[in-house]
């Protein structure tokens, strides 16, 4: 091969091929090493230059070799790198193209689902997708036919690293954008990875559902159950993440689903009929997770009916009062009293609803109500509690 400052002639580049043929596998590996050190960053241009205006011949090789071994995993980090410095040689997708046509995309993408495949070269093998993904629309289209939403999604669901997360979470967007014809299993598939178990996963799913919604037309109704869930995230960063879309989401046509699941979430109760005593008793029941959705869930409401005339009424015709004063009543869980204690800024903007409070947990308890609000979530006594809990205030329009 040529110095560093020499162009390569062909006879030098045809001995280093025919070399590359003839080693075993310890001679290519220290070949791809010398190969990485010396042409990292470089053009399509410079590279053409080191091997004599055929260096497809040599990423032909590569591709092949990493094709017949990646199962092994022996020399995979290597090949990867290699490869990756003609993916992201700049001003040229020539050998974008060829790449594809030997099977690389699909290769890459069996690396992702290989059990024996190491996170750092799962990385690697996303970054190589990315480089194809940000060659145009037609590389997309090509990733996504190869199955490449589903492999992607489930590399991001089960990777145990932040860096090979973050690298699928990044290269799903990049596949998103530019690629109509693809967008809508993208966005299913970000919504499917909301059930997934790992809390960066979910967090990273959430971001880029954010950023895709945005572009989309509609909302699909089998958004909101999984973005519900998630306000159960015992990870603050989740469910802050989970918050920010739902308020997206009120723009959309899935705004009466939302907000009659949030509204359900303020009661995880179960109702027991005691007939001895023709009382109906509410026992506030639930995991903590349980109680943390619904702390989140009445935070929700209140940032959705902030400034919003035309949402508190839609909340108000759901019965969100009673339901809130319910919550309040949860001693389990001081952050959902305090929480519903916030949203029921209502019970200050509507004098009749003032009324219908009053008249609803007496006077008493009313008064401690506006006026000590923060003591009285703090020092509730059974008998208050109870009274919330059992409340039947019935307003649905101020």
């Amino acid at each position: 091969m040529s110095t560093q400052k020499d162009p390569a002639n062909i006879g030098q580049v045809l001995s280093f091929l025919r070399e590359w043929d003839r080693g075993d596998k310890a001679v290519r590996g220290r070949m791809l090493n010398t190969f990485v050190s010396r042409n990292s960053g470089k053009t399509s241009v410079e590279l053409e230059l080191e091997f004599a205006q055929v260096a497809s011949l040599f990423l032909a090789r590569l591709t092949t070799w990493m094709k017949l071994t990646y199962m092994c995993g022996t020399f995979l980090g290597i090949q990867l790198k290699a490869i990756g410095i003609f993916l992201s040689a700049s001003s040229h997708d020539q050998y974008v193209m060829e790449f594809l046509e030997d099977g690389g995309v699909l290769t890459l993408l069996e690396i992702l689902g290989h059990s024996r495949s190491k996170e750092k070269e799962k990385t690697e093998a996303l970054c190589l997708l990315l480089a194809v993904s940000n060659a145009g629309r037609k590389y997309k289209e090509i990733i996504c036919e190869s199955h490449g939403v589903t492999a992607i999604a489930e590399c991001l669901a089960k990777s145990n690293t932040n860096e090979t997360q973050e690298t699928a979470a990044a290269l799903l967007e990049s596949i998103f954008h530019g690629n109509p014809k693809y967008q809508n299993q993208i966005y299913k598939g970000l919504i499917a990875l909301m059930t997934c178990r790992s809390p960066k996963a979910q967090q990273l799913a959430l971001h880029n559902l954010h950023t895709v919604q945005c572009r989309m037309k509609t909302a699909h109704c089998s958004i909101v159950q999984p973005v519900l869930n998630m306000l159960r995230s015992l990870h603050l960063e989740v469910q802050d993440d989970a918050i920010h879309l739902i308020l997206e989401l009120k723009c959309y046509d899935v705004r009466p689903l939302l907000l009659t699941g949030l509204v359900t979430l303020l009661r995880p109760i179960e109702e027991v009929q005691n007939h001895m005593e023709e009382s109906e008793m509410i026992k506030m029941t639930g995991t903590l997770p349980v109680f943390v959705q619904q702390a989140a869930a009445a935070k929700a409401i209140r940032l959705l009916a902030k400034n919003s005339d035309e949402l508190s009424r839609e909340l108000l015709s759901l019965g969100v009062i009673r339901h809130l004063l319910c919550t309040m009543g949860n001693r389990d869980h001081a952050d959902s009293q305090i929480q519903a204690s916030l949203a029921l800024e209502f019970v200050r903007s509507y004098p009749v609803i003032e009324e219908h409070v009053q008249r609803g947990i007496g006077s008493t308890l009313f008064e401690a109500f506006m006026n000590q609000t923060d003591t009285l979530c703090m020092n509730m006594d059974e008998t208050q509690a109870e009274i919330l809990l059992t409340n039947k205030v019935n307003i649905t329009e101020a």
